[in-house]
């Protein structure tokens, strides 16, 4: 097991009806005016905005809006949204919405103390200090309201970066699940996909970890199971509930905790084509290679891989377990080809070449450009 430190300073408030708690916790921060960030309308179709606007008013707190976050957030939003900060005077900012727009506000947070925020997610400058972050979570995916990652689109370089630091954790984070029965079944599912693959990020690095292994192996077969209720009872609030904490717990420090960090190749590959392909929904993308990348990967470390296909999916080898998970995302309604998630084979190439423009990717096998092109090629059937 290897040694770690686990560092988590957000307060989460979890469950049904909470949203209304989220003035509160801004007052409490000692905060007066806040930018509330949002994406392109669905908090007002859904609910949310007037949960969330009567919450500030009950505890008189003044708001700015900025609107149309898109999925895979871009570079050219987050600077805009600085702009709308600085000249607006607020004193924290108020992410409502799914991952993107909380990337997004982390991203606006680190940059309005840095001449170009660009420069961190270029690891040229360090996040030394960030405006505080409150967050209401409206899809469950990426667990970035209880750590302390962003990943943004420099869309002019066509680059799909990650920065992270302490100062990015948001200080508080509300997430009601029942606000998510509305939800479109694809980001049901997309989000589901994106939490398997944090999971499965750490989980084959695991060496000595018992008490880590298993519990990611316990919220993997969790998040499956629940996926499959919601897909014919997605008013399921138990389900939906579980869907939610398994989606946050995944990414929050403790999916990692002893296993070393993780390998993160997958993401490397799949923010490549997605930052091609900005159409592409980061879960469903990370659907295509996951499955590819563990049958390239494989014999790299058997053990490890053995025991996934065993305790995850009760399949006595890996090739019938990546057979297994093809086959669930399939019935989820979900491509399992890059084709399917309309990537011409063409593009191979060029995001293999994107994917490791700082150098060679992963760690349970160092991943060259000519790897990534042989596991796209993978994916593509």
């Amino acid at each position: 097991m290897e040694n770690f430190e686990f560092f988590n300073p957000t307060k989460l408030i979890f469950g049904r009806d909470t949203i209304g708690r989220i003035g509160g916790e801004i007052l409490e921060g000692g905060h007066k005016k806040v930018l509330l960030m949002a994406g392109r309308g669905s908090i007002k179709r859904n609910g949310v905005y007037d949960q969330v606007t009567g919450s500030l008013k009950d505890s008189g707190i003044e708001w700015v809006e900025a609107w149309d976050i898109r999925p895979n957030p871009v570079l050219s939003k987050v600077r805009e949204m600085i702009e709308v900060a600085e000249a607006s005077g607020v004193d924290a900012l108020l992410a409502v919405g799914g991952g993107s727009v909380i990337d997004s506000g982390k991203a606006v947070a680190a940059g309005l103390y840095m001449d170009d925020v660009w420069q961190a997610f270029e690891a040229k400058q360090p996040i030394l200090k960030a405006m505080p972050v409150y967050t209401v979570l409206t899809i469950s995916a990426t667990a970035t309201e209880m750590n302390p990652y962003a990943v943004i689109t420099n869309e002019a370089e066509k680059k799909k970066w990650v920065v992270h630091g302490p100062a990015l954790f948001p200080k508080a984070s509300v997430v009601d699940p029942s606000v998510q029965v509305t939800l479109p079944w694809h980001q049901t599912v997309n989000g589901a996909l994106d939490a398997l693959s944090h999971i499965m990020e750490q989980y084959f690095r695991g060496r000595g970890s018992e008490t880590t292994l298993a519990f990611d192996e316990a919220i993997f077969r969790s998040i499956v199971e629940n996926t499959d209720k919601l897909q014919s009872s997605p008013d399921d609030y138990d389900s939906r509930a579980s869907l939610a904490w398994g989606a946050t717990l995944a990414h929050n420090g403790t999916s990692g905790a002893g296993l070393g960090g993780g390998d993160w190749a997958s993401h490397g590959i799949e923010h490549a084509i997605s930052a091609l392909n900005p159409e592409v929904a980061h879960g469903a993308g990370l659907g295509v290679v996951f499955p590819a990348w563990i049958e390239y990967c494989k014999e790299a470390d058997p053990r490890i891989f053995k025991r996934w296909a065993r305790n995850t999916w009760d399949a006595r080898s890996v090739d019938r377990a990546i057979a297994a998970m093809k086959a669930k995302i399939r019935s989820w309604g979900v491509a399992t080809t890059l084709a399917g998630i309309g990537v011409d084979g063409s593009q191979i190439p060029e995001i293999a070449a994107n994917a490791v423009e700082f150098g060679p990717i992963g760690v349970i096998k160092k991943l060259t450009e000519d790897d990534i092109i042989n596991i796209l090629r993978l994916a593509s059937s």
